[in-house]
């Protein structure tokens, strides 16, 4: 960032009084108090920062609650016993409160890479910041975060919010701006991209023009990052019950083929139509679930996501007459998750019932009396069952066999009153050993 770019934001900071903005301590965890003023009461600065104001300035409820100081993170520790510090490439303190964690953060420095800093240790190659804690002051700290809206800091001393970059503007104007040089920003870290893409989606904003025209030319910065991080942004992303908005982000700015290349392939294909309505309506199930507060898995969009060229491949492979359709798909589901790998990694728990929801298509497809019935207790067949509802709503699959399979459960009283698991299937029942007949011996183990 520039001397002259650092004037003018320097120039913009406003403190805005308590009686002038919407925080109130009263919608603050009291978790996040009791850290905030034990920090303050110990001599520290202390601030509720980033998505927690930006959330309460906007009438929201904050999903949850993170701290700033100028309190070094062996400081923070102690003073809460319950504190555990996390991060190499981030310091960061985690105050444990039962399932409640407060994270705390010490102001970082705006790096100069050509300085020698023995109060905290960086590493930046070719301007991507591998490694960052060096300890600033709250400006500095302000100055570093990536969108206006998140550069938001409610001071527990006095109950002000200081606004360091005109965030609460961009929040009244609906907009999503970043702080200083966009490509500069986005050297700095590539997943800021995709942070734009959600916070756009995830509030309904816009992103700044100037903030969204490097990101097409820039988005192949993505495929350096690693298969895990993007997991876990993947996960904010789609899971966070905007995913059908973030979709639509992510494809417009040329993001989505760098998470998942083959899919975007596959939509660029003769069939894309059909699969771009099935990805969007496989999202709004997942969005509508996630708003209803009811149980979601990744395996299920993961499995939505793949399916299109799972299906192009396997009907390739199928033209192979050594191979038949279920060997064809099973061979086409492992070529694609393994591609798939080397972009976003995905976890073998939600792997392995991935798999499964895709290989259970077929039996479904077979719909045969006493086979079709055996279905309903399959532990996924509940997941398998809604894929395929929104397979025939897109025209992959026949609205016809969807609609036998939804008229055999309501007419099977057991299966409706099944258990079922978190993820809607229904749990496996326990078997009972047979009583042994009269004159029978019993069974015994083996």
């Amino acid at each position: 960032m520039t001397e002259q770019e650092l004037e003018e934001l320097r120039a913009g900071i406003r403190v805005i009084p308590r009686e002038d903005h919407q925080v109130s301590r009263k919608n603050i965890s009291d978790k996040a108090l009791k850290v905030l003023y034990r920090l303050h009461n110990a001599g520290f600065e202390a601030y509720l920062v980033g998505g927690g104001v930006r959330d309460l300035s906007l009438g929201r409820e904050p999903k949850d609650f993170d701290i700033a100081t100028d309190a070094r993170p062996e400081d923070v520790k102690d003073l809460f016993r319950n504190c555990r510090l996390i991060g190499r490439r981030f310091r960061l303190a985690h105050v444990h409160f039962g399932r409640e964690i407060i994270e705390v953060a010490t102001f970082r420095a705006l790096h100069d890479p050509d300085a020698d800093d023995n109060d905290g240790d960086v590493e930046i190659e070719d301007g991507r910041i591998l490694r960052d804690n060096v300890y600033g002051t709250v400006e500095e700290d302000a100055f570093r975060r990536d969108f206006t809206i998140n550069s938001l800091y409610y001071s527990i001393a006095d109950f002000s919010v200081v606004d360091f970059a005109n965030g609460l503007k961009d929040l009244e104007e609906g907009r999503v701006r970043l702080i200083g040089d966009p490509a500069t920003r986005y050297r700095e870290d590539p997943v800021r991209m995709l942070r734009a893409a959600r916070f756009a989606a995830k509030l309904g904003f816009r992103i700044d023009e100037a903030t969204g025209a490097p990101i097409p030319e820039m988005a192949e910065l993505l495929d350096h990052v690693p298969q895990a991080r993007l997991f876990d942004e993947v996960m904010k992303l789609l899971m966070a019950g905007a995913g059908a908005a973030t979709f639509s982000i992510l494809r417009q700015y040329g993001l989505f083929g760098h998470l998942f290349p083959q899919t975007e392939a596959v939509l660029g294909g003769d069939r894309g139509e059909v699969w771009d309505l099935f990805i969007l309506r496989a999202l709004e199930n997942t969005d509508r679930r996630v708003n209803e507060d009811k149980p979601v898995t990744p395996a299920f969009l993961f499995a939505a996501l793949l399916w299109p060229r799972v299906t192009e491949r396997s009907e390739v492979l199928a033209a192979d007459d050594s191979l038949s359709p279920a060997q064809a798909l099973q061979e086409a589901i492992a070529e694609v998750v393994g591609q798939q790998l080397e972009r976003v990694a995905i976890p073998k728990r939600f792997s392995v019932p991935m798999r499964e929801i895709m290989l259970l298509q077929p039996r479904l497809e077979r719909y045969q009396g006493k086979r079709a019935r055996r279905l309903l207790s399959h532990p996924r067949f509940r997941a398998a069952y809604d894929f395929l509802l929104i397979r025939a709503a897109a025209g992959d699959a026949p609205q016809e066999l969807a609609d036998r399979w939804t008229a055999m459960q309501q007419g099977d009283g057991e299966a409706e009153k099944a258990p079922t698991g978190e993820d809607g299937a229904p749990k496996k029942r326990r078997r009972r050993r047979r009583r042994p007949r009269r004159n029978e011996a019993p069974e015994t183990p083996e």
